[in-house]
């Protein structure tokens, strides 16, 4: 397993947690000198904000963590690809490196809709890679959708 695999499976870890609060489960880890440094998962409805996004709850104690609100020197570890907001939120706080799991062509901010990380009018780029564990970040992804699209059908029927 290369380093890469096993800090997307921290990820992966914190996406369940998501998952079992009735979150989409997304999954964050950003690690410094080889080690995770900080933590975060999808909480949007458990904390009923659309701030509370893995990346930038990951973000907030990464910066605590390090005492400075610019992560050079950081890699982050996500389960699905950045929205606007987080790849904002990653270009400032000059993270240079991003594995990315499963790539959204709804809202992804990392190529799929816009690329927002490697835009050459900002001040600072991300290097990305993408794919890691994907189909095991997709599959999750997926699973969470079909359940929910379930639910949603059987309380149809009960009405």
């Amino acid at each position: 397993m290369t380093a890469d695999e096993k800090f997307m499976k921290a990820a992966i870890r914190q996406a369940k947690k998501a998952e079992a609060l009735g979150d989409v489960p997304i999954g964050c880890v950003i690690v410094y000198e080889g080690k995770v440094i900080a933590r975060g998962y999808n909480r949007r409805m458990a904390d009923r904000t659309v701030l509370a996004h893995a990346e930038i709850l990951a973000i907030r104690k990464a910066c605590r963590k390090i005492g400075d609100w610019r992560l050079e020197g950081c890699v982050m570890y996500v389960t699905l690809e950045p929205c606007p907001m987080c790849a904002g939120a990653i270009v400032q706080a000059r993270i240079p490196r991003v594995v990315i799991g499963s790539m959204n062509p709804k809202a992804g901010c990392a190529g799929s809709v816009l690329d927002l990380l490697h835009q050459p009018g900002f001040n600072h780029q991300t290097e990305t890679e993408t794919g890691v564990l994907g189909e095991e970040c997709s599959a999750m992804l997926t699973e969470f959708f079909r359940k929910l699209r379930r639910k949603k059908a059987d309380a149809d029927l009960d009405k």
